[in-house]
């Protein structure tokens, strides 16, 4: 399977579940911004990668917006150029609505992780040369005030059916692009790498999430995730084709 039958069909298996309160509305953003999450697969999802990021599930100002894991607007449209028509969920929360491009809303985690990626790499083809991005859930979840919730904070017998679905797109993935490191953005991501691909001869390992809710990642995240890819062997600012790790 390639990037796209993955995500399609990973899509259409998501849209079996269901979730019940205090989640309210759910948002599949690969269905409503197929045409922008496509179009990025496509573009950069080509041939094998040496290294994978891997997130959570999106942001209400992120991928929930454009389609793209992380995707700060300002990111996808100016440096990744992608400024594809976006769609609306089939219900959406009135306090977090999808402006797609229009969204003048900026998702501080996308800022903070492109931003480093674009510093330090410089042009989208030299950074995915190497790497590539993706979120082990696709969904948002969101509260009845808006609040968001977190795949982590589901219950046990809903994140067991996520857990079900992802774990094996996730897999494919994996396999499809042939990575050798695969690093987890925060904890839950790097916990769902070790249990999904512990018969993959992988390296997995972790950097701090970039979200401001984290006191830690309001601490110069920049230079703490660096400091962990170093760590694990990863630069970013190396040519295509050096060794890694």
């Amino acid at each position: 399977m390639d990037l796209i039958e993955i995500t399609r069909q990973l899509a259409l298996d998501l849209n079996t579940l269901e979730f019940r309160p205090p989640v309210t509305h759910v948002y599949n953003p690969l269905e409503y911004a197929r045409q922008s999450h496509e179009t990025f697969l496509k573009r950069f999802g080509v041939g094998r990668k040496e290294v994978v990021f891997l997130g959570m599930n999106p942001g209400p100002w992120g991928m929930a917006q454009t389609g793209v894991p992380f995707g700060e607007v300002g990111i996808v449209r100016d440096w990744l150029q992608i400024d594809e028509p976006v769609g609306r969920p089939e219900q959406e929360h009135p306090v977090k609505p999808v402006t797609g491009m229009d969204c003048t809303r900026s998702e501080v985690s996308g800022r903070r992780l492109w931003g480093l990626f674009r510093e330090k790499a410089g042009t989208p083809d030299a950074f995915f040369s190497r790497f590539f991005v993706l979120n082990y859930c696709p969904l948002l979840f969101l509260e009845e005030t808006g609040r968001n919730r977190t795949p982590a904070q589901l219950p046990a017998a809903e994140r067991r059916q996520i857990m079900s679905i992802c774990d094996e797109a996730l897999r494919r993935f994996i396999e499809t692009l042939g990575v050798k490191i695969v690093i987890g953005i925060g904890q839950y991501a790097e916990d769902r790498a070790q249990e999904a691909l512990a018969t993959k001869d992988l390296r997995i390992g972790r950097i701090l999430h970039p979200s401001p809710a984290s006191p830690a990642a309001n601490r110069d995240w920049a230079g703490t995730a660096l400091r962990q890819l170093d760590e694990l062997g990863i630069r970013l600012d190396e040519k295509p084709g050096t060794k890694v790790g």
